[in-house]
């Protein structure tokens, strides 16, 4: 795929700049809406001391696990309790605790998935160390870990903070993972400028509390904290000194001066894209922001709201929903607007009913202009209206490309973002090779891929003979169906999960490609995400093809959707059985090769067509 280039637009007039957050005032901060009993993870925050709880006991007491309440804060500190279901006979037999095998999933927050070779290397080895001896990339430009052993926790998170990575709020009712499209063309500055823009809203945005630092990285030698830097806060927190106690006092604004001692109410997600190049899929978010350029300069962003895809199928309160414009900021504009509907949210989202907590069902109940007017008022300025801007295209960056500085960069697709070892494949010490050889930067992608950078042009073939020698095929030798489709972990470790994802979709996409092939159709490009369970964690929902775990074995089938992620899709057939989904689907293949229309594609089609007129011609098969 080329390199897409940027909207050109025309002059505009310059957007409504508002005072910085720290001259308005905003009415109503101070006055969370009236809400019936909290959740029981509400209570759990607000007695945490900011999100503390009894994790120092916990971690001491001997036991495989957390209690509740710290199962619930841990994840803002990056880890999930988790345990594996293939092990459960064997670990009641065992006499484990409830008949449960226990570890911990660990995620590393990597804002536009940039990272080092030192930083990669560092999380493979610990995967081997004390993990399950794989690597997963996540749909949010992440790193995780499974099978981590709570006695391995402690090591396992202070090492990644040692390499200047960070596990805080890469989970948890924070704001996580900022995406943002990582391809790294150097003639084309408003990829620098959108990974910069990532990178400020990660610092402005993380939790203040001093709890991960006394948790995870004090010197067991010493007893003294060590304040290593995370992320890509640098030094910050080293600059900040040693840190003495907890913290201290009731002023909330001094210690969580954006989230308080409750947090949010539930997750918030933001990604930053461009009409071009829609990868970090902006209109999934809580927050999406949409670039307008200039002149290779980025001049405003639409501000989208309200994106989000959990749902639980027996609620109908829940829904997915893809993100609605809501106003045009500038570059200096985009932090302080960002965090005016952090708090709108925290303050006026629903802390009773975490199935409706996201930002979604705020805007939902309110509508769109009732949750403009409350942004403008904490924010402290008027917003102008979203400019006409309209996604055109994806890239993935797979395969090889020019960065436009005399060094290139190429794009491996890593199925469904698992990096390990397995008999003649063996990515995980490939990627070792090509890290200490060539020692190039890196970027994860939205689709669980991964970006070799800055590359001279004779490394590529150096490159390509690593890879094949341990059996891993570039990405030129991959069929379309494949590139193009993720799937989330699900079984054994996710405790969602209610059939198998990462574990039934290569199978899937074998089948699939050998049946486009004879239809002559291999060429098409879709998007297919696989999820087992309806939270969407690999946005199924705006897909062409979404596979969502409905029970054990079967799937809900949508279509309709499209690569370019701005459309929902629909509901096809509902509880399809695992070895029923390709044969459905080539059935709709079929028509469409016979009635599509030039240039349309699979996704196009089927929104065109529409529920009832597939069915017809296809429900039978």
């Amino acid at each position: 795929m080329s390199k897409p280039t940027p909207a050109k637009q025309g002059q505009e007039e310059p957007p409504v700049q508002g005072p910085s957050l720290s001259q308005a005032k905003p009415r109503g901060q101070d006055k969370p809406r009236a809400q019936d009993k909290p959740s029981p993870v509400e209570t759990f925050k607000a007695d945490s001391h900011y999100l503390r709880g009894s994790i120092p006991e916990e971690l001491e007491d001997g036991k495989p696990f957390f209690g509740k309440a710290s199962i619930q804060l841990l994840k803002h500190h990056g880890t999930y309790q988790q345990d594996n279901r293939d092990e459960r006979a064997a670990a009641k037999a065992a006499g484990m605790p409830d008949g449960k095998a226990y570890s911990f999933m660990v995620r590393s927050a990597i804002p536009g998935g940039k990272l080092t070779s030192a930083q990669l290397l560092t999380e493979l080895d610990l995967c081997d160390e004390v993990g399950n001896s794989t690597l997963r990339i996540t749909s949010r430009q992440g790193l995780q870990m499974h099978g981590v052993l709570k006695g391995d926790l402690k090591s396992a998170i202070r090492h990644i903070n040692q390499t200047q990575l960070t596990t805080l709020a890469a989970c948890g009712d924070v704001e996580r993972n900022v995406m943002c499209s990582p391809v790294p063309y150097k003639n084309d500055p408003v990829y620098d400028q959108m990974q910069a823009l990532a990178d400020q809203l990660a610092i402005h945005l993380r939790p203040r509390t001093k709890a991960y630092y006394q948790l995870w990285l004090k010197d067991e030698a010493s007893g003294e904290k060590r304040l290593v830097g995370s992320g890509v806060e640098g030094g910050r927190a080293a600059a900040e000194g040693p840190q003495k106690g907890p913290d201290a006092g009731s002023n909330h604004e001094e210690i969580e001066p954006l989230y308080g001692p409750t947090y949010l109410p539930r997750k918030f997600k933001i990604g930053i894209g461009l009409p071009g190049d829609n990868s970090a899929d902006v209109y999934s978010h809580d927050l999406g922001l949409l670039a307008l350029c200039e002149d290779w300069r980025i001049v405003g962003y639409n501000m989208l709201v309200g994106g989000g895809f959990g749902t639980t199928p027996s609620a109908k309160k829940t829904f997915p929903a893809i993100g609605q414009p809501m106003c045009f900021v500038s570059p200096t504009q985009v932090i302080d607007v960002a965090t005016a509907i952090i708090r709108v949210q925290r303050d006026y989202g629903n802390r009773s009913d975490r199935k409706v907590a996201r930002l979604k069902y705020l805007i939902h109940h309110w509508g769109l202009d009732r949750f403009k007017q409350m942004v403008e008022q904490y924010y402290g300025g008027e917003l102008p209206p979203p400019r006409p801007l309209q996604i055109f295209q994806f890239n993935d960056g797979m395969g090889w490309h020019p960065q436009g500085d005399g060094k290139w960069f190429y794009g491996l697709n890593v199925e469904n973002g698992r990096i390990k070892d397995e008999g003649a494949f063996r990515l995980k010490t490939a990627l070792r090779e090509i890290c200490r050889t060539l020692n190039p930067p890196l970027r994860l992608t939205p689709h669980q891929s991964i970006l070799f950078c800055d590359l001279q042009q004779t490394d590529l073939q150096q490159l390509s003979e690593i890879l094949h020698r341990h059996g891993v095929p570039l990405s030129e030798e991959i069929s379309n169906v494949r590139r193009w489709s993720i799937a989330c972990p699900a079984l054994p470790t996710c405790g969602l999960a209610v059939t198998e994802s990462e574990r039934a979709l290569p199978d899937m996409m074998s089948r699939l490609e050998t049946e486009l092939e004879q239809l002559g159709l291999a060429d098409e490009v879709f998007t297919t995400r696989m999820t087992g369970c309806p939270n969407g964690c690999t946005r199924p929902y705006n897909a062409d093809i979404g596979l969502v775990g409905k029970s054990k074995g079967k799937y809900t089938l949508f279509l309709g959707g499209r690569v370019q992620g701005d459309r929902l899709n629909f509901i096809y057939q509902d509880k399809v059985p695992a070895d029923e989904v390709v044969p459905k689907l080539v059935a709709v293949f079929r028509y469409f090769r016979a009635a599509r229309v030039a240039g349309e594609t699979f996704g196009d089609f089927c929104h065109r067509k529409g529920v009832d007129d597939l069915l017809a011609h296809c429900g039978e098969s």
